[in-house]
């Protein structure tokens, strides 16, 4: 009788501390799992950015096989500003890119000239899907000129283009997300001295403004290609109702950086930009060198 007594005193001891162990690693799972719930879906304000310089040089003298000395340094920031809640997310990334090439026995020219601002608010409404609106917008800091005649073609505020409407968005993460626009509004804004004696992007002689009105897809995938290698990808299509749409306007953007430590990356950055009514043809600008990053 003893040894029966025992033995379940023993047999009961074990499966509550059994019974413990169980909960505390089940409890411990839990705290874990919503963890990682509230840091991929955050609510409320987060909000990131980084800024970065680069530069490249490049050297010859009495080189034989021919080449141009050269230097130019490029300053960037992309700053990143969302909100999300149970129902809502409002993504909000602010693009400027500026930079500058010195080729010897030439004059300095620019080498990026960019600022951009995207928001985007979405209405959940059933499971990646949200009701959407959103705006943009694209203009420059520093004026530009024609390489042949040297005559300005524009400057601060022209062009300056805006985009905006609704749509419905699929996003599965702050990482990848479609946006579907299909009665979207296109403004573009020049200074009516560039269209004095022609067209300038896109906007007819002697106006200052063309309005659009068309379809709009704008699509953003950002992954890790292998351990501190990440590559950015921005999408914009835009397709104008009202005249050859057929022809869609294409600006894609392709950043990849190579993170060397903390502060030092290689950075990569490749952009192509179609559209008929400013250039009938590709425009394309690329850009790499040793980067000095600040994440704030």
């Amino acid at each position: 009788m003893k040894k029966i007594l025992l033995s379940t005193i023993l047999l009961f001891v074990t499966s509550v501390v059994f019974s413990q162990v169980n909960e505390k690693e089940l409890l411990k799972k839990n705290e874990e799992a919503e963890a990682k719930l509230k840091e991929e879906k955050p609510n409320g304000w987060t909000k990131k950015g980084t800024f970065t310089f680069l530069a490249n040089q490049a050297t010859f003298n009495n080189w034989l096989a021919g080449g141009q000395s050269n230097i130019s340094g490029n300053i960037g920031l992309n700053y990143d500003f969302n909100y999300k809640s149970e129902n809502w997310n409002w993504d909000n990334k602010i693009i400027a890119g500026y930079g500058l090439t010195k080729i010897k026995d030439q004059d300095v020219q620019k080498s990026d000239d960019r600022l951009i601002y995207n928001t985007l608010a979405g209405r959940k409404a059933s499971g990646y899907w949200f009701y959407s609106l959103f705006f943009n917008f694209q203009t420059q800091f520093d004026s530009g000129f024609d390489l042949d005649t040297g005559i300005k073609t524009s400057h601060f505020f022209s062009p300056a283009y805006f985009q905006f409407g609704p749509g419905m968005m699929w996003k599965k993460s702050d990482n990848l997300k479609v946006n579907i626009a299909p009665a979207t509004s296109k403004l573009i804004i020049v200074h009516p001295h560039f269209t004095e004696l022609g067209p300038s992007f896109g906007v007819e002689q002697g106006d200052s403004s063309r309005y659009e009105f068309g379809a709009a897809i704008n699509a953003y995938y950002k992954f890790n290609l292998m351990e501190n290698v990440s590559v950015e990808n921005i999408l914009n299509l835009y397709s104008n109702y009202l005249e050859d749409p057929q022809n869609v306007d294409l600006d894609y953007t392709l950043n990849v950086v190579m993170k060397i430590n903390k502060y030092l990356t290689t950075n990569l950055a490749f952009q192509t930009i179609y559209d008929d009514n400013a250039f009938r043809g590709f425009q394309t600008r690329q850009v790499i060198g040793l980067g000095v990053n600040y994440g704030f």
